[in-house]
């Protein structure tokens, strides 16, 4: 099985090369499930239900999102009634969405699950209790296991990837938009990666607007970010896996 995995979406350049190059990505790669991080579409914070829908039109199967989630009220509802977006299983409950979904590929079932670190990123229910209980849940259905770690702080995603090899079939990270040159298949046969990195404008920081971006750095002064304009980069990862749910490889993607 082949899942080709699209970092971080920021704004409409992001989503404008997703879909431009998405046709590109399907004819090389011949991937069996696509997954996307959106949580940015929404200029920059959040998601709407329009966009999701683009992303599907798109040929995009599955949504995940992480701590700009809930910045667009209106996707609530929807969350609510479509399993093809999670947001990070480790809010506390009650909150809307599902935190992992079950997509059948053929005839093999795979978990899509979202989590958040909490270093540098808030106070979140624990992502390592958290998925011990997702994973007994779900252990009788399914050994094919993916996780997008919404994380800011290295050593968490590492840390959170050795916890859970030989568990899951790959851990890769989201948020800080930068692209890692680390993939590996841990000892265990799970895939990972730090980050993944985003699909947004290039001549930027993380996607924003590089001055007002330099005025927050300068001034320590509150500054609404507004995303980029101008060329964009799309940064992906594939990841093949075996019957037994194992990675068998892992390879970076940076299209621009």
């Amino acid at each position: 099985m082949r899942i080709l995995f699209i970092g971080d979406i920021v704004g409409h350049p992001g989503r404008a090369i997703v879909e431009g190059r998405m046709p590109e990505l399907l004819d090389q790669y011949r991937p069996d499930l696509v997954i996307a991080n959106a949580e940015n579409m929404a200029n920059g914070r959040g998601l709407t239900p329009k966009l999701a829908e683009m992303l599907f039109d798109a040929n995009v199967d599955i949504l995940t999102t992480g701590n700009h989630v809930w910045d667009n009220r209106e996707i609530y509802g929807y969350m609510d009634n479509d399993r093809r977006i999670v947001r990070p299983a480790n809010f506390p409950k009650g909150v809307p969405g599902l935190g992992y979904t079950l997509v059948k590929v053929g005839t093999v079932q795979v978990a899509v699950i979202n989590l958040m670190g909490r270093v540098f990123m808030g106070d979140y229910d624990s992502p390592f209790a958290v998925i011990d209980h997702i994973l007994e849940e779900i252990q009788a259905v399914t050994k094919h296991v993916f996780i997008d770690f919404h994380a800011e702080a290295t050593s968490e995603k590492l840390a959170f990837a050795y916890y859970v090899d030989g568990r899951v079939s790959a851990v890769v990270g989201t948020h800080t938009h930068v692209q890692t040159a680390d993939e590996r298949i841990f000892p265990g046969g799970t895939a990972y990666i730090t980050d993944v990195g985003m699909c947004g404008p290039i001549d930027s920081i993380i996607g924003m607007k590089k001055e007002q971006v330099l005025q927050r750095f300068l001034t320590q002064m509150p500054v609404r970010f507004e995303v980029e304009t101008g060329p964009a980069m799309l940064n992906a990862v594939v990841v093949e896996l075996a019957e037994n749910g194992q990675a068998s490889s892992i390879s970076r993607i940076c299209l621009k």
